[in-house]
């Protein structure tokens, strides 16, 4: 929590010479807040907050050199108590997932009223999360989407990574259409041996049949084991 008696220290970094100009004179002229530094270069941003610690770092994302999302990330692994607001003329949902996700704490358009900005520096110094009504319902319909697809996918990664490697080299020739007797003969093993790893691989893959093993295993990028490749290229 931020300590009320002590002056906020604000750093701006903006490519925009103009834009970083209007920031400083705004927060200069309405607010009580010391601006520490302000930088149209993200690495030389980065430098000074190493240099002053500010509580509140005011980022652009359209950078060259470094954008705004790497110059997050930098700043998150210094593991200091400064929070970054992102000011950007971008209001698209996958950015503000992809720069909260890295660390910010808030996201403000530059066509926002200037009071918006005074907000979110408070918010964020207290830290709260900031995102204006005309971003938060998009941004989290955006998260919620994004979480769903990034949690199907590590369920197919897992559900994969518990295959054993007989069941690995089982499941490879049931994508090649092999049936089970062949199955059997090319393991060197007995057909119910064979029919007790299917099952065993339909249990692990949550699937109740052939087709559906086979469909699971090639939409999630099923890679047969080392050994299965050369067995089955014998």
């Amino acid at each position: 929590m931020r300590d009320f008696n002590k002056k906020l220290r604000v750093l701006l970094i903006d490519d925009n010479a103009n834009h970083l100009r209007g920031i400083k004179e705004l927060i200069t002229l309405e607010t009580n807040y010391s601006v520490v530094g302000a930088t149209r270069s993200a690495n030389l941003g980065i430098n000074l907050i190493k240099k002053y610690h500010p509580d509140v770092v005011l980022m652009d994302i359209n950078m060259p050199e470094k954008d705004g999302l790497q110059a997050i990330q930098a700043i998150n692994k210094m593991e200091l108590q400064t929070k970054v607001v992102v000011l950007s003329g971008y209001d698209d949902a996958d950015l503000v997932y992809r720069a909260m996700k890295l660390g910010a704490r808030g996201y403000v358009l530059k066509t926002m009223a200037s009071v918006k900005l005074i907000d979110a520096i408070e918010d964020v110094s207290e830290g709260k999360i900031y995102l204006p009504a005309a971003l938060s319902t998009r941004f989290f319909e955006y998260f919620q989407s994004s979480a769903r697809e990034e949690a199907s996918k590590a369920e197919g990664e897992n559900l994969l990574n518990t295959l054993t490697i007989r069941e690995s080299e089982v499941l490879e020739l049931l994508t090649q259409g092999v049936n089970y007797k062949s199955i059997a003969g090319t393991l060197i093993i007995s057909e119910t041996t064979v029919k007790t790893h299917v099952n065993n691989i339909f249990q692990k893959l949550q699937v109740n049949d052939r087709t559906n093993a086979v469909l699971y295993a090639l939409s999630h990028g099923f890679k047969p084991s080392n050994k299965s490749a050369a067995m089955t290229a014998a």
